[in-house]
This record gives C-alpha cells, sequence and structure tokens, in this order.
C-alpha cells in the first residue's frame, strides 16, 4: 500500500500539477463567450470657425482700377461692352489671385443703367458686360468652369456696374432684385 500510495500521490501531484497549468492557461486567454472591449472613445469635434469670404483686398498696385465693395468683392464701372486696358489689368491680376483659391466659383454680376423702357435690351447689355469681364478673367488664368454669369439688366439703382464676388461673397444686389 505504501507503494501504492507513493503511486497514487505521484498521480494526485501530477494532476494537480496539470489542472494548475490548465487554469493558467485558462485564465491567460480570454472567455469566448465575453465580448470584446469597447472602442476608446473618438476624441472631441473640432470646432470649426464659419468661413470669412477669401477676396483679395489688395487695392495698391495691380488692382487699382477696381473698387472694392464692403461686403467682399470687386466693382468695375463699365458704361460701354468692353473694358478699358487698366481695367483689362486690373480684372487679369485679380484672376490670377482668385484662381490661387483652391475652390468654389466666382459671381459676375452685371447691371446696366439703361434703357429703362426695354428690359430685353437691358439684359442683352449687361449680358456683353459679364462677358466681357469673363474673358478678362479667363485670360487672367481662372479656369471659366469656375465662373458664373449673372446679367442682372436694369435694376432700381440704375447702375453701370460689373461686380466679380469671389466665393462666400453675397450679392450686393439682392435686395435690388425683389420685385
Amino acid at each position: 500500500m505504501n507503494k501504492g500510495g507513493a503511486h497514487l500521490s505521484r498521480r494526485t501531484a501530477l494532476l494537480a500539477g496539470l489542472g494548475l497549468l490548465t487554469g493558467a492557461a485558462w485564465a491567460e486567454t480570454p472567455d469566448q463567450g465575453l465580448p470584446p472591449d469597447p472602442a476608446p472613445t473618438p476624441p472631441p469635434p473640432v470646432q470649426l470657425t464659419p468661413l470669412r469670404p477669401q477676396t483679395p483686398q489688395t487695392q495698391a498696385g495691380p488692382l487699382q482700377g477696381l473698387q472694392s465693395l464692403p461686403q467682399g468683392g470687386f466693382r468695375v464701372r463699365m458704361t460701354g461692352a468692353e473694358l478699358t486696358a487698366a481695367q483689362t489689368s486690373a480684372v487679369q491680376a485679380l484672376a490670377r489671385e482668385l484662381a490661387a483659391l483652391p475652390q468654389g466659383r466666382i459671381t459676375v454680376e452685371a447691371q446696366v443703367a439703361g434703357p429703362a423702357e426695354d428690359v430685353s435690351a437691358a439684359r442683352r447689355a449687361s449680358l456683353a458686360r459679364a462677358q466681357a469681364v469673363k474673358s478678362a478673367l479667363v485670360a487672367g488664368g481662372l479656369a471659366p468652369t469656375r465662373i458664373d454669369l449673372r446679367p442682372l439688366g436694369r435694376l432700381a439703382a440704375g447702375q453701370d456696374a460689373v461686380d466679380i464676388l469671389p466665393p462666400g461673397v453675397a450679392s450686393p444686389n439682392t435686395e435690388a432684385r425683389k420685385p
């Protein structure tokens, strides 16, 4: 029995040791029945500031022939369908600055002072002015697909002007266009 008792205790010790090894291995491996740990919380959202119009504001030098608008953008005073040489060079210089903006559309709004009695003629005259400004912008390096034309015809203010509005700049003529 002594011999059998030693055999039994050796067997018991071996099984107990094997049980400890199995228990240690089991403690190191995660339970397959439990769901995985949740993902870490994302960082808080970035606080964005409202976009300001990206209007080049250099009035000295090549943009000297253009009038800056208070809300952004530029105005070209035109009495005919053609730009003067000074206006052409100023619009082309502006086009180079606008072309450097990564994206966005440029709006060209044209209006005329007359004729007051012929709406169709006023609209055609404003379209001709808008197209002349667009041609100068394209010659200055601005992609023609980024330019929107708005021939407004004759508005209540009766001005001979073309407004060049960079992306994000609202039209100064919104109120005047309402019937």
